[in-house]
């Protein structure tokens, strides 16, 4: 009995145990599916062959576009009585931004007074004249002459208004400065109160648009040959750590820095949000093809670091996808390079990939 008892124990035993593993070897069948919610979200990227591209660290700072300034200086000596703009404020095309006195313009409004004048009696002149030739007290070249007189006088003060409105003549020998274009204030060389001549040596103000601005990156001698025009260049500055700004170099100046021993380099980098402002430190890195072999990329956000190891998640369909460890040669900017674990042609997710791998990997 106690033999027959132990034996339906084990067939008991046998039959849980079994069942168990049925219902593991169940579990273990159902695949993982991504859901329609989610796969709105990813985002699937190809595997694409490029040729590695090298980066070249340099430093640099951004500059206002020389294209897009305009110096502005004053056309009279005198004092200036207001100063209406400071330096770093956005001005708009036609606005004022100084008020000077000025006996130039003092000069310049009393001779139009003058000329405004002359042109009233030399209009009574010749009225005067067409009614004595009308009643036979005058001849027609007197009538002539008058009006003669009165076309010279109107080209006078037709030139002293063109020159008073030039010169920003606004009255009691006041003459405005107002801005020629719309832009900010980066250089200013005037003070409230301040006396000066006009020798054009340096102007007022310099207003810039800097909708578009200059890196100006500083080349070492050994980085020399590998920078060419046209390569793609990154800028991140200290006010954006989390930002990069993209350009292309625009032109190489060909003559080192006799103190430095630098050379400089160009970068246009667009800026329609004003973010980027001149004297800005600027870190720079060039991308550039140094010709190497094919290499198979994919975006670097797609790498998942876990377990100090590099994996991706391949993407074959919603509900056959695969957690693959790859071996990344290196990152330069956005781009991984993959040395073993992909082939060109294969999809990776790389947005919201760590959702999907903690699904299949937990």
């Amino acid at each position: 009995m106690r033999n027959a008892f132990i034996l339906s124990m084990i067939a008991v035993f046998s039959f849980l145990t079994a069942c168990r593993h049925k219902e593991e070897e169940a579990v273990a069948m159902e695949k993982f599916c991504i859901t329609d919610t989610l796969q709105g979200k990813i985002t699937i990227d190809t595997v694409i062959n490029q040729h590695e591209k090298n980066v070249i660290a340099l430093s640099g700072k951004i500059e206002a576009n020389e294209d897009k300034w305009v110096k502005v200086y004053p056309v009279v000596g005198g004092v200036v009585t207001e100063m209406k703009v400071e330096l770093g404020d956005y001005v708009q095309k036609g606005q004022v931004l100084a008020v000077i006195r000025s006996s130039e313009i003092a000069d310049y409004q009393g001779q139009l007074a003058a000329a405004t004048s002359v042109v009233k009696i030399s209009e009574k002149a010749l009225s005067s004249a067409k009614d004595m030739f009308g009643a036979g007290l005058a001849t027609e070249k007197d009538v002539i002459a008058a009006e003669t007189d009165l076309e010279k006088a109107k080209a006078d003060l037709k030139r002293l208004q063109q020159t008073n409105s030039i010169y920003g003549s606004k009255g009691d020998a006041l003459q405005t400065i107002t801005a020629p274009v719309s832009g900010y204030v980066i250089e200013k060389n005037v003070t409230d109160q301040m006396q000066f001549k006009v020798d054009g040596a340096q102007p007022f103000f310099i207003i810039a648009n800097l909708d578009e601005v200059w890196v100006m990156a500083n080349v070492f001698e050994s980085d020399i040959a590998k920078i060419k025009t046209g390569y793609d260049a990154s800028v991140k500055v200290i006010a954006y750590p989390d930002k990069i700004f993209t350009g292309k170099v625009d032109r190489i100046f060909s003559i080192l820095d006799p103190q430095s021993k630098v050379m400089k380099v160009r970068i246009r980098i667009p800026n329609p949000d004003n973010q980027l402002k001149p004297e800005m430190f600027a870190q720079i890195n060039i991308h550039y093809d140094d010709g190497t072999a094919l290499i198979p990329t994919i975006p670097a956000q797609a790498i998942i670091f876990d377990k100090n190891k590099n994996f991706v998640m391949v993407y074959k369909d919603k509900c056959d996808i695969e957690t693959r460890e790859v071996e990344l040669l290196e990152t330069v900017g956005n781009t991984a390079y993959i040395r073993s674990g992909l082939q060109p042609g294969e999809k990776v997710i790389s947005k919201y990939q760590l959702l999907v791998y903690d699904a299949l990997n937990d």
